[in-house]
């Protein structure tokens, strides 16, 4: 009897500035916060507040035995204090059913696993105690940056007190296997919940899409490929950006009916039901072990890190950025981080990748030299409001 696992990433980035040559050393504010409201309105106004209105009505006023997992990034939680706080009431609606949890996260959904375990340490700390403070919760699964997967990290993530991790289902370390088991990493430290990314996709990419050989794509035919895995599988799990219901699949598509129908199409089903990640992990025990020594992520077919360090800009940046920590004074430190949000590494992508005019949509710079150059002006700022006596270098 396959379980359904949703979990749902919900994040929107600290947005830099036009930041020139000629204001460093002038303009200490990197971040644009007309921007910033701009972008989050619009999501509000698509996405967060239909969509979480409409689990509500699920899961409280119905009371149907629907659960979903969210994985709520520190960056958008300051951003919807700020401008829209009926959002965190709704989020802390759902929160009180029992039917929601949310997930462990890197505060400032950083690259910070890759190149700082210390920072690492204190971002997931720092989430742990705004997901305690707002939600009441704390949640016993993990899920990284970009869900950032490699074995050497299991042992920190088992540390701060999680049982369990949530990564991509990379075919080619699966091999003949299945992602809808549970798994335990090589050292035994953590479970290990696989994203079903052929599922997952279907609704996230594919959903709108005419030339897809299954479209229109209906909660009943969802619910039956579900289904169809009834002794070949025990975790079904369904990973996705949020912004899926009504941002990348917008409401003309048909999303949010999709998504109305969805859980009582499965309930239907004999042999389905939902369950929360953490109660994933304690209902399964491992089927196996899942490793892989390099980082794996879920981004596109690669599902490996070039997204955001695979050419010499992103890397200049990040190694850079990161080069700075033991300097950086206590009163610099949120400034910092919010200059580690992973995006400002991907704007810099050169790749063309299958989900690129997906990220586009969101993308403030016209080309990924811009956002080099963006981001390089704003480093040389900042290290001199760390270093004062260091020289200038870079120019445009």
């Amino acid at each position: 009897m396959p379980s359904v696992v949703f979990y749902f990433k919900t994040h929107q980035p600290d947005r830099l500035k036009h930041y020139t040559f000629f204001d460093i050393a002038q303009d200490k504010n990197y971040f644009d916060d007309k921007m910033n409201k701009f972008y989050l309105d619009r999501i509000v106004h698509k996405c967060y507040k239909p969509a979480l209105e409409l689990l509500i009505k699920l899961i409280i006023k119905d009371k149907l035995p629907f659960k979903v997992s969210f994985g709520l990034t520190g960056n958008l939680i300051e951003q919807l204090l700020k401008w829209h706080p009926e959002i965190i009431k709704m989020f802390q609606e759902l929160s009180k059913s029992k039917n929601v949890e949310f997930v462990g996260e890197t505060y400032y959904h950083s690259l910070s696993s890759l190149f700082s375990l210390k920072e690492f340490k204190e971002q997931v700390i720092l989430h742990k105690k705004i997901i305690k403070q707002l939600f009441n919760q704390e949640s016993s699964v993990f899920a990284n940056t970009e869900l950032i997967y490699f074995d050497d990290l299991t042992k920190i993530v088992k540390d701060l007190g999680f049982e369990g991790m949530i990564t991509e289902g990379v075919p080619w370390i699966l091999e003949w296997r299945s992602p809808n088991f549970v798994y335990n990493d090589p050292s035994n430290n953590l479970k290990i919940l696989l994203r079903n990314y052929q599922l997952s996709d279907d609704i996230s990419f594919r959903f709108s899409a005419q030339w897809w050989e299954e479209w229109p794509l209906t909660a009943d035919k969802f619910a039956q490929w579900l289904e169809n895995y009834n002794g070949n599988g025990e975790v079904i799990n369904l990973f996705m950006d949020f912004e899926t219901f009504g941002e990348h699949q917008w409401q003309e598509t048909g999303i949010f009916d999709f998504l109305a129908e969805l859980p009582r199409a499965i309930l239907r089903k004999k042999h389905l039901n939902f369950l929360l990640p953490s109660e994933a992990i304690k209902t399964y025990s491992s089927k196996g072990i899942f490793s892989s020594e390099k980082p794996i992520t879920w981004a596109d077919t690669e599902r490996d890190l070039t997204a955001w360090l695979g050419n010499e800009m992103q890397k200049e940046c990040a190694q850079l950025l990161f080069s700075l920590e033991k300097e950086v004074p206590f009163y610099l430190k949120n400034v910092w981080r919010k200059l580690q949000i992973a995006d400002h590494f991907y704007y810099m992508c050169t790749k063309w990748f299958a989900d690129g005019d997906v990220h586009k949509y969101f993308n403030p710079y016209e080309t990924p030299y811009d956002a080099y150059l963006n981001f390089r002006n704003i480093i040389e700022d900042f290290k001199l409001r760390i270093k004062p006596n260091v020289k200038v270098y870079f120019r445009n």
